[in-house]
């Protein structure tokens, strides 16, 4: 779909998918007859809200009321609303990527597609997708504040945060879960369908890390998917890398490109490109596992004609140079490193 289509032809393709998009956003909510009930825009309990979804009645799919404060509206300002203090632009953002579009012209080229799920991984990226739909935008939130603390200021819908999620020590561990804050970050397929949601537990008091057994954990599938963040305009070319805070470095240095996180070296070997891509650039750390898994994915691209650079940090990873050198050090450094490649891009 063009960015230039209207916010009315979105409104009408939510409301064509709003049960959906009420099973994503409101998990907590249920269905009543032709509506789904929840306590109010924040998706907490209760069925003080209503929100219609088949026609009815001359009476569209997808309009609301909020019977306790008044508040109606289509499904684009009900996103609106569930997704916090947020640009109209994200908002909208929000809903493409529901809708399963991205912003890429669809050029088709031969790849491969992940298995199908089976039962178990069905399961599991069902409760990934309610896990993400409960978390808030990161603006405001410890979250934002362990990313800002890291030189980290390209941010996005793909990212949540949840102030309680369910936490184990370890995998033995015979105790009761935990709940401890996370920042969530939305795991996607090409067609933007969410397959996973990865969590990183942080610390209650300070926002670092929570010092426990791997904080960083997944839920769902990531096997050839991605965490996305796109730069609002149509590109033919993408930056795939490593850890979620490594991409997001190179974002902040390079806001006009669009992202894809693989979160590992293992999963960036892995990555399935979206269609429409001419070039991809390897973001990768300098270590071993970032060489070879930057060469197992080159192979790959380089078999489906795609056009692929390599961006290797100076340091252990690219977060260790955006807090080192700075961020206007470290675009001039891609930037030099992608026009060395064949690309040419003038800075400012």
């Amino acid at each position: 779909m063009s960015a230039r289509r209207s916010i009315a032809d979105l409104s009408a393709d939510l409301a064509e998918r709003a049960e959906s998009f009420c099973r994503q956003y409101f998990p907590e909510g249920r269905k009543q007859g032709n509506y789904w009930q929840v306590g109010d825009t924040s998706g907490a309990k209760g069925q003080s809200l209503a929100i219609r979804l088949q026609a009815q009645g001359g009476r569209k799919a997808g309009s609301w009321q909020d019977f306790a404060t008044g508040e109606f509206g289509d499904l684009i300002d009900l996103l609106q609303e569930r997704l916090g203090s947020v640009t109209l632009k994200e908002t909208l953002r929000e809903a493409r990527s529901f809708l399963g579009e991205v912003p890429c012209p669809a050029v088709p080229h031969a790849t491969r597609y992940p298995e199908p799920p089976n039962a178990a991984s069905s399961k599991r990226m069902a409760q990934a997708r309610k896990l993400f739909a409960a978390g808030k935008p990161v603006l405001g939130t410890l979250a934002a504040t362990n990313l800002q603390g890291r030189g980290i200021t390209r941010l996005g819908p793909a990212l949540r945060y949840h102030p309680r999620v369910f936490l184990r020590q370890g995998e033995d561990d015979p105790d009761p879960p935990q709940k401890a804050p996370a920042l969530l970050a939305k795991i996607t397929d090409n067609r933007g369908q969410i397959t996973g949601c990865a969590r990183t537990y942080l610390d209650p008091s300070t926002g670092d890390l929570a010092e426990i057994e791997s904080p960083k954990r997944i839920l769902g599938q990531l096997q050839g998917h991605a965490i996305r963040f796109w730069s609002g305009k149509a590109r033919s070319d993408l930056i795939v890398g490593e850890g979620l805070e490594n991409t997001l470095s190179v974002g902040t240095a390079l806001p006009e490109f669009d992202l894809a996180s693989c979160l590992t070296a293992t999963h960036l070997g892995l990555f399935i490109p979206p269609q429409g891509i001419n070039r991809i650039w390897i973001a990768r750390d300098n270590d071993e596992a970032g060489r070879s898994a930057s060469k197992r994915l080159r192979n790959q691209l380089e078999s489906l004609g795609i056009v692929c650079g390599e961006l290797v940090s100076h340091l252990g990873d690219f977060n260790d140079d955006l807090r080192a050198f700075g961020r206007d050090a470290l675009r001039r450094s891609l930037l030099e490193a992608m026009n060395a490649q064949g690309l040419e891009i003038k800075d400012g």
